[in-house]
């Protein structure tokens, strides 16, 4: 196992609210072994040089209590953004789930993102988060083709595993959805794949859905994608750099058109796809800020 240094792991995020309604961000983790062909973390802008190596933060669980001890007000903490919370390490070190814990004794929320069932294994400290505060867990999923999913995600749960740990937590009564994202253009940006997993998800009790039809690509991101497309798809990078070139947004081309069926089927089936709407659910009953006595 390989530790690196960490100066703060629980921090302040610059416009609180604005994604999923969480006030602070956290990872304890950095890299992964998901092994997934689009992933932005991988890009050089995050100086991460080892990434597929799974390393621990330092003293991680120390400083989430003594952090989560100084903060005046409390809120609801994001993991998940740059490193899977659930990787194969937590499945023995279950440092996660101390954090968890932690972030329960000290009555914050939680919003967690990940691509492991191994979350439904948390799901009574989710529960004792939830008496108290928000909880929100999103699932990513980008495709309900299987045999897709293990050209683009290798080595995370199969997305059958991923809908069911949904309805386990679900029927647990956690708030849960699907983050439909990126919907990788020429690839699974297709009617047919938007409305199966939009019909899947509900039937595992998600509550919203949040897509991107697109991605991203930029140094580091970009040279291994394309990698991996002349390995899976031939002849999908020449797409790719006809279309896009050197852009780091990529939309994809039926963006507009795939909105209009995505807003119709969540309509027909009752899920919420607004980021109002979805904070505003999850969040209902809790107090927005609450102060802290020491």
């Amino acid at each position: 196992m390989e530790t690196i240094p960490a100066k703060t792991i629980v921090s302040r995020v610059q416009k609180p609210s604005a994604w999923f309604g969480a006030e602070y961000n956290m990872n304890i983790y950095r890299g992964c072994t998901h092994g997934c062909i689009y992933c932005d973390s991988r890009s050089d802008c995050y100086g991460d040089k080892n990434f597929d190596t799974v390393k621990v933060k330092e003293g991680a669980l120390e400083k989430i209590r003594d952090e989560l001890r100084r903060k005046v007000k409390s809120g609801v903490i994001a993991t998940g953004a740059m490193s899977d919370p659930y990787n194969p390490l937590e499945h023995t070190l279950k440092l996660t789930r101390r954090a968890l814990e932690l972030i329960s004794a000290y009555e914050f929320g939680v919003a967690i993102a990940t691509k492991s069932a191994l979350i439904v294994r948390d799901a009574d400290i989710l529960g004792e988060i939830q008496a108290h505060s928000p909880v929100i867990v999103k699932m990513t999923i980008t495709t309900a083709d299987e045999d897709l999913c293990k050209k683009l995600e290798p080595n995370v749960s199969s997305t059958a595993e991923r809908f069911e740990a949904m309805r386990k937590l679900s029927d647990q009564g956690v708030y849960c959805g699907a983050l439909m994202m990126p919907i990788l253009p020429f690839i699974c940006d297709n009617e047919e794949n938007i409305t199966k997993i939009l019909t899947q998800a509900k039937a595992a009790g998600a509550r919203f859905c949040y897509p991107a039809f697109g991605m991203t690509l930029r140094q580091g991101n970009r040279e291994y994608f394309y990698q991996q497309l002349d390995e899976q798809f031939p002849g999908m990078r020449e797409k790719y750099t006809s279309k896009y070139g050197e852009d780091y947004g990529c939309p994809s081309p039926s963006a507009r058109k795939l909105w209009g069926v995505f807003k119709e089927k969540c309509t027909e089936l009752g899920l919420l796809y607004n980021m109002r709407d979805i904070i505003s659910q999850y969040r209902a009953g809790y107090e927005k800020e609450q102060l802290r006595l020491f």
